[in-house]
Parts: structure tokens; sequence; C-alpha cells
């Protein structure tokens, strides 16, 4: 029997998105200056007030107020109708050392024995049933809030936008596994203020349904593009007004956007956010890694669909050990075990490894702090960054590098492909 499965995605201007996209904007400005900073940030947001809290280990001295605001501004609050914006809200830094206790189970004299920077374990997966090798409810989701963001700064289509946005799709699969059709979307935007509250409405459900699904279609392939049909459930700001949002209508915290963030509830998650984390913390890391590897294994071939796992202990150079479910997909006669096994052999999961693999040491962070860390382009860009003391540092930096399938021609070696 068909089966129904759903997926959401918040847009940079959610309040939880604002949160992790400042922690993000911090991680990158203390990489830029001082590569080797260890930095655990949280950050929250309300009406007209940024919170910035945690540990710090760098040689670099940095302006946090600054760049707060400069996130803020960036994402699109900058009217104080918004009560939220970067030029006029509050930005209390908290900010202090790193625990000793913390460093000395991390730092070693050889980096190589670098230990993990906390315990836990992290999850990869991938699925061959989109273009990316991600969850494809997730990854339409990601898509419209996307091109509502895009919609937003055009302010031609569609003019009373504001920053914050949700929203959920709903795929039917086949027995099999197979996308059949869209049963249901569901799109919230944040919008001005209207007059007449029922042409609001009926005015918002005409543009996300004649402005936004098509410009989403269109950049989709055929094969995907098929799956919209005039049978989908639409349900566009189902609440009604939705003209208070952001940080006034709700306060945003770090890492509370971690299924978003990752596979949209597919496969599985180990509980740690990524966002304010340098890359010494494996939550973040590993993630990346065992997401690198999932990729890879599908692209290779040796399945249509895998989980993979890594868990490590605090101050521990070597992982406890790798799991790989590849949920009945492998077409060959192998077991998972046999595969984590090969797994193991192929990729150097040690923290300081996994950091040196992925380039992981790059102020790479802002770029995944909105729409999701996973199944993003690998490109390279030019990134300058300032200090008030006149001190500026432009660096080429590589996106996404465990969206890379570099290990696709190892894994067909080691598996005989």
């Amino acid at each position: 029997m068909s089966y129904l499965f759903t997926s959401e995605s918040v847009s940079e201007g959610h309040p939880d998105k604002v949160a992790d996209q400042i922690s993000d904007a911090l991680i990158d400005n203390f990489l830029a200056f001082d590569p080797e900073s260890k930095v655990a940030c949280e950050t929250l947001v309300t009406t007209g007030q940024v919170v910035l809290a945690g540990e710090v280990k760098s040689n670099t001295y940095l302006d946090v107020q600054k760049i707060a605001r400069d996130t803020i501004n960036k994402i699109g609050y900058t009217k104080g109708a918004y009560m939220f914006d970067g030029s006029s809200c509050g930005v209390f830094s908290a900010i202090h050392e790193q625990s000793e206790d913390i460093s000395r189970g991390v730092d070693r004299t050889s980096k190589e024995e670098q230990g993990a920077g906390d315990q836990g374990m992290m999850f990869g997966y991938a699925t061959s049933e989109t273009e990316n090798y991600m969850p494809l409810a997730l990854d339409l989701a990601h898509r419209m809030l996307i091109e509502l963001a895009a919609l937003r700064r055009e302010n031609k289509d569609i003019t009373y936008l504001r920053p914050d946005s949700k929203s959920q799709v709903t795929i039917e699969y086949s027995d099999d596994n197979v996308p059949q059709r869209i049963d249901a979307i569901v799109i919230s935007t944040q919008h001005d203020d209207f007059d007449n509250e029922v042409a609001m409405l009926a005015k918002i459900r005409k543009d996300i349904i004649e402005i936004l699904i098509p410009r989403v279609v269109a950049k989709l392939p055929e094969n995907l593009q098929a799956l919209f049909t005039d049978s989908i459930k639409y349900h566009i700001n189902p609440t009604g007004k939705f003209v208070i949002g952001g940080p006034h209508g709700d306060t945003g915290l770090t890492g509370r956007k971690i299924i978003v963030d990752t596979y949209g509830g597919k496969g599985a998650h180990g509980g740690g956010a990524f966002s304010g984390k340098d890359p010494s913390k494996v939550d973040r890391s590993a993630a990346y890694a065992t997401r690198h590897i999932a990729k890879n294994l599908v692209a290779a071939g040796v399945c249509e669909e895998v989980l993979v796992q890594v868990s490590y202990a605090i101050g521990v150079v070597e992982p406890m050990g790798i799991f790989v479910d590849t949920y009945g997909t492998c077409p060959f006669n192998m077991t998972d075990g046999e595969i984590a096994k090969k797994v193991s052999e192929i990729f150097d999961m040690r923290p300081a490894a996994i950091e040196e693999r992925l380039k992981l040491r790059q102020p790479m962070y802002s770029e995944t702090a909105a729409y999701g860390h996973m199944g993003r382009q690998n490109e390279t860009i030019t990134k300058t960054f300032d200090q008030l003391n006149g001190e500026s540092v432009t660096l080429d930096v590589e996106l996404f590098t465990w969206e890379k399938l570099d290990y696709v021609d190892k894994v067909k070696t080691a598996f005989g492909l």
C-alpha cells in the first residue's frame, strides 16, 4: 500500500535560523583570522534583543556586535516595523574563554592525535531519489523557500513579503519507495499588513500558486516536474494573518532546527546541532563526514539508500565504531556489517583527518546556516572579512566540501565495482 512522507523547511528569516546564522557568522570570522580557533557560540534572539553566549579559545578579537548586526541586516530585518532590526536591536555578549578541562582532552602536540571534542553519535544519509542524493520532500521544501526569498529580494512580482516563512511538502510513495506524486504543500509566509484580511489571503494564495510554484517547478528535472499535478492540496498561510513574525513573533535559539538542517526526518539524527561550533566538535564535522561517506556510497552503486553512523568519546582519537544500514538496497551479496568494515578502511574518521579531508578550518559556515547543511552545491567563492582595527583578509573558500563525489572511484575499487 502506498504511504505518505512529509518534511519541512524554514527560511533564513525564521527566528531559529537567524540565531544559527549569527552563530556561524561568528565562527567564520574567528576562523578567518585564526584558523585554529575553538568556538562554541549560542545565540538567542527576541524582540529587539540578541544575546550571545559561549566559549572561545582564539588568538583574535572580534567586534561581535557588528557581526551580529551585519548578519541580521543581510537576512532582511532592516525596518523598525519588524520590531527587530540590525541597526537598532540590543546585542549582549556573554562569550568567555573555553574551559581548560575540555581543551586538555582535545588538543594534542600532534595535530593527527587530536581527540574528539565531545562524545556522541552522528549520522549521514543519502538516497538516489534526487540528483543531489537528498530526500525529495525536504529538497522541495528548501527550494520553495529559497525561491520565496529571491522573490522577496527582487520585490517586483511579490512586493509584500517579510523575511520569516516556513514550508512543508508531503509526498506519496509507492510500496517500492518510489515517489508518485505530491499530496500536499504548506507555505506560511510573513507579510506586510493589509487593510482587508480576506483579500490578503486570496492574493497571497494566488501569488504562491501562480508565481512561486512555477518558478520552483521550472528549475526541476522533468521527472520531478511531473509530480506537480492539479490535485495537490495547498495550505497557504492556513492560520490567516502573519504580520508579526521573526524574533518578535517567536524567540529564536541556535540549534533548534536540526532536522531541517539534515534530512527532513529521513535516516536518523544523533541530536547534536551544527551552527556555532568549530570543526573540532564532532557533532558538526563527523555529521558532514558521514554525509560524505553516504553520498559517495550511493553514487558508486553500493546501494540506493544508506544511513551511516559514527560515534566518539570525548578526547579519544579513534571513533567507537561505524554502522551502516543500506535498507536492503545493496545489489550484491554483502552484509551491512561487511560494508561498514570497508567504509572504515576507506575513510579515516579521526577528527583531525576529517578536518583535513573536508577542509573544515575554512570560514565556510555562514552559507550552511539556512536551507540545510546537506545537498548543497560544492563551489569556491571569495570572501572578505574586516576588523575594526583596519585588518582585513580576503580568502578563496570552498563550500560544502562534504557534497563532493571525490571518493566514488576509491569506493568502486574497494568494492570491486
